[in-house]
């Protein structure tokens, strides 16, 4: 595919944004995410790419493709794909996985690519409060025509809200800031203003629930211990001493087996560039 990109404002995003910081904070515990949390999206994922009409032969973007599962599935259909992340050590991943997939490292507020290089764009729990700037970008690089999918935690049954109070509790007070920005999205309504806002007519809004299970309370805590957002409490206290205060959170989710069943209501919203 082009690399060639129209020139375009690089300052619609978030105050304080640092690309390379958030993709250091992501990639921090790399195999541990892809292996052990990723798979969260898979509920949404399986109602979304069908909805957007991806098969063989179409072109998929993932925008914060993460470790690549949705770029994977979108190619077990036949479609072109390719992705974009801030965790060079989770592109890595992603390029394991499907090696001939366009992968690459770099600012979801400044994609690499031509203007409507593709047929859809996914961005999978990666478009947040403040993200305005990066759905622009989504609805230049989508062909007129084209569809987007965007997924968000939403405001029902959270098993991961005790976790994400247990760090922010923890974190530096500008993170927690960061925190109540992004998770503005949940709101009804919101998520589906930032997408007329930046030129898509919404089709579609939904919802499924996220399972992800671990067997015991080590796995449990890698997985939750690869999240961005522990990062800057883990470096501010350290593990020793936030790993009781997340597994005591998560005490009702664990079953008499000592198995860890971790629901979270996951939010999607299908749009469509006019054209």
């Amino acid at each position: 595919m082009e690399t060639t990109t129209t020139a375009r404002p690089t300052n619609d995003r978030p105050a304080g944004h640092d690309w390379e910081e958030a993709g250091d904070a992501w990639g921090s515990r790399a195999r541990d995410w892809a292996c052990l949390f990723e798979h969260y999206a898979m509920d949404v994922l399986t109602a979304v790419l069908p909805k957007i009409g991806v098969t063989e032969g179409t072109s998929l973007l993932d925008v914060a493709c993460g470790s690549g599962l949705a770029v994977r599935l979108a190619r077990g259909t036949g479609a072109e794909v390719a992705g974009i992340d801030a965790a060079a050590s989770l592109i890595d991943i992603a390029r394991e996985r499907t090696p001939d997939a366009d992968l690459r490292v770099g600012d979801m507020f400044e994609l690499p690519w031509a203007d409507e290089s593709f047929e859809n764009v996914v961005s999978i729990n990666g478009i947040w409060g403040g993200c305005e700037g990066a759905l622009a970008e989504m609805h230049r690089v989508v062909r007129p025509g084209g569809h987007v999918a965007i997924s968000f935690w939403g405001t029902g049954h959270l098993d991961l809200k005790p976790c994400f109070r247990a760090f922010a509790a923890h974190a530096p007070d500008d993170h927690r800031e960061g925190m109540r920005r992004t998770n503005g999205i949940a709101r009804p309504g919101v998520a589906e203003e930032m997408l007329r806002g930046a030129g898509f007519e919404v089709i579609e809004s939904g919802g499924r629930v996220s399972t992800v299970e671990w067997p015991d309370e080590d796995t449990a805590w890698r997985a939750l211990a690869s999240l961005g957002p522990a990062v800057p409490a883990l470096e501010r206290v350290g593990a020793e001493f936030l790993r009781p205060i997340v597994l005591e959170a998560l005490a009702e989710v664990r079953d008499p087996f000592g198995t860890y069943r971790f629901r979270n209501d996951h939010r999607f919203v299908v749009a469509r560039r006019p054209g």
